[in-house]
């Protein structure tokens, strides 16, 4: 198991929005763990997103692409996406500006969520959390920072190290992941096995991180030379 624990580029300003999204996302969080059960699978229901609804009524359903992108289905869920949203977003903020860095943020979160409703379009199942949004950060931080370094707890049956991995590694490793993982969430009765989790949110949001970055960075930012800018 690989889990990242901090980047080794530090950002040059504060990272506000960035903070504001965490705070968003857990604050929704203690409201929804605040509910009685039936009344939280009645907000997750009205929500969350849900592609057979959003197919069949688009002009009332399209609001929950956004609204979904700030909810969560239990403590793991919310923390770990948070704590990845720390340690990537402050510099993809730092390289995009505040401003471009929020516009960003929530397209990568549609992009995924419509990703998610193309391939499974007859699906039922509420699909919630920041991760699709959070994986376009991860995809500009991959093409911002790949000579970026990212120091990861890794762990094998009893073996545990920390590493440092290069950051177009891990992030590349962790796409392939997400195909794989992807694609077998297709497959006739996968989706419990694999846990519910939205990985073709993931893929989509990645990939419009990834091509779409670069039409947000900062164009007078100054790279230094520990710093990578691929074009």
């Amino acid at each position: 198991m690989f889990f990242p624990i901090k980047d080794t580029i530090r950002a040059r300003s504060f990272p506000l929005v960035n903070w504001l999204l965490i705070a968003a996302n857990v604050v929704v969080f203690l409201y929804e763990a605040h509910l009685s059960q039936p009344a939280l699978l009645r907000f997750v229901a009205h929500y969350g997103l849900v592609p057979a609804r959003l197919w069949a009524h688009p002009s009332t359903a399209w609001p929950t692409l956004l609204t979904s992108m700030f909810l969560h289905g239990g403590w793991f869920h919310v923390l770990s996406n948070v704590w990845v949203l720390y340690i990537f977003g402050d510099n993809v903020e730092d390289r995009m500006g505040s401003g471009r860095y929020l516009v960003f943020y929530l397209l990568s979160g549609l992009a995924a969520g419509l990703v998610q409703a193309t391939v499974l379009p007859t699906s039922t199942v509420p699909t919630v959390g920041a991760s699709g949004a959070i994986a376009g950060v991860l995809g500009a931080y991959m093409l911002f920072y790949p000579s970026g370094r990212v120091v990861t707890l890794v762990t094998l049956f009893f073996f545990v190290t920390f590493m440092e991995i290069p950051a177009v590694l891990f992030l590349g490793l962790w796409f392939v992941a997400q195909l794989y993982s992807g694609w077998l969430a297709l497959l006739p009765h996968a989706t419990h096995a694999l846990g519910g989790v939205a990985w073709w949110a993931h893929i989509g949001g990645f990939t419009f991180g990834l091509l779409m970055a670069k039409f947000f960075a900062q164009r007078n930012y100054r790279v230094y030379p520990d710093e990578f800018y691929p074009w």
